[in-house]
């Protein structure tokens, strides 16, 4: 690249870019977790109900798609440029 071309975004654009795509794996961490242990046989005998928590079934997928739509806004808006 040579130096009299411009980045196709802006310094927010990239800021934001990144904030969001920590959100989506933030929450997909989030969402990860033990589940039921599996036995000598390889099955699972005892069922977790933890599979069924707030942080999994509705704190994770919030902040997933809040990255999404964070990512989303960084791609389409265009921010004014500092000078």
């Amino acid at each position: 690249m040579s130096a009299n071309q411009e980045l196709i975004y802006g310094k927010t654009n990239y800021i934001l870019i990144a904030l969001g795509a920590v959100l989506v794996v933030l929450g997909f961490l989030l969402m990860s977790g033990g589940g039921a242990e599996l036995g000598a046989d390889g099955y699972a005998h005892e069922f977790d109900e933890g599979i069924y928590s707030f942080r999994r079934i509705s704190l994770s997928p919030i902040i997933i798609m809040i990255g999404f739509i964070t990512v989303a806004v960084a791609i389409l808006k265009k921010f004014k440029k500092a000078e």
